[in-house]
């Protein structure tokens, strides 16, 4: 071979490993769901779950828990049906965008670009589905919350808006999971096109994946994947908000059962998260898991562990607990 040749090789190599670099998310940053019950889904999520109103617009609402710096982490959309319509993540450069959408057409993947200034607060984006029909969107530009109400304010420069003093009052905002037929295609397809790092994954006795749980940050997860019971395609399981001790879980579980809202499963202890938990439904449907700590990762070559079959139930719930059917079952519709 030439050294001419060498050095156009090399220079491709440089460049596809380069491209490869930066065409990767950088964390997950909101979900966007149809609620058919507006008002009483708004009242849940701000007056029992604590979250804080940025804006109420017709018929959106967007919102953000107290130390989430973006301007929403959830929008809520009145509609006759309940469903799932976009999960948001943040790319990692600004010109991540154009290599996902080379990328896509390469994938002969039917992308929608959304121009800056379309939709509140955020800049160029791309939405597409994945092969099961999950809806993404990616972007790269979205404002910062800002308030000037004094009773928001914070005094604190590190706390965007002060610590919520009515219902759960969480954190930030944390993952979410879904609900597919074969959980290691799926999983496989979103570390291959979006870079989202394997962390764990539950096998049967039959060796077919029961969840595999994926981030990007160094957080126990992102988004899962779980297999639906049902066998019937993908949908929505729940959106997930972050608190800081489980003392403040409990005294979630207490703030639900005095406002009539169904805990489907709970208090628990996930084990191959390591985090505390409850699971509730809103108004429109919708379940919501609250949680508290969990597994953190930092080496850049992390392995997945595998959660086999004799551990499975562990895996699951620590403590013993057995969920629901509904937990396998049932979940919330992903929009067209």
């Amino acid at each position: 071979m030439s050294k001419v040749k060498e050095e156009i090789i090399s220079e491709t190599s440089a460049q596809e490993r380069l491209d490869n670099y930066l065409r990767t998310v950088a964390h997950i940053g909101h979900v966007e769901i149809s609620v058919n019950k507006f008002e009483a889904s708004l009242e849940f999520f701000t007056e029992i779950l604590g979250l804080v109103l940025t804006q109420k617009e017709e018929d959106h609402a967007y919102l953000r828990a107290w130390q989430d710096f973006d301007d929403y982490t959830l929008v809520l959309k009145a509609s006759a049906t309940s469903q799932v319509n976009r999960m948001g993540w943040r790319v990692s450069t600004e010109e991540s965008l154009k290599l996902f959408e080379k990328q896509l057409e390469e994938m002969d993947i039917e992308y929608q670009w959304i121009e800056n200034g379309q939709k509140r607060a955020l800049g160029d984006a791309i939405h597409f589905k994945s092969p099961t029909g999950i809806p993404v969107e990616l972007y790269w530009e979205k404002d910062k919350f800002e308030t000037d109400d004094e009773a928001l304010k914070s005094r604190l420069p590190s706390h965007p808006s002060k610590y919520q003093m009515k219902g759960v009052s969480p954190r930030r905002f944390d993952h979410v999971n879904l609900m597919v037929d074969d959980v290691a295609e799926e999983q496989k397809w979103w570390t291959e096109l979006l870079g989202i790092h394997h962390r764990y994954y539950v096998q049967n006795k039959k060796d077919v994946r029961l969840g595999s749980w994926l981030s990007r940050t160094n957080i126990a997860h992102e988004i899962a994947f779980m297999r639906n019971a049902n066998q019937d395609g993908a949908s929505f399981h729940h959106l997930a908000y972050y608190l800081d001790s489980p003392d403040e879980l409990i005294r979630a579980a207490n703030i639900m059962a005095e406002n009539d809202v169904k805990i489907e499963w709970g208090p628990g202890k996930h084990g191959t998260s390591g985090a505390q938990f409850i699971y509730v439904f809103e108004p429109s449907g919708h379940r919501v898991e609250i949680w508290t700590g969990g597994l953190l990762m930092f080496a850049p070559d992390w392995k997945p562990i595998e959660w086999g079959s004799d551990l499975g139930e562990l895996g699951l719930e620590m403590w013993g607990s057995k969920p629901p059917e509904s937990y396998f079952t049932y979940g919330t519709k992903l929009g067209e």
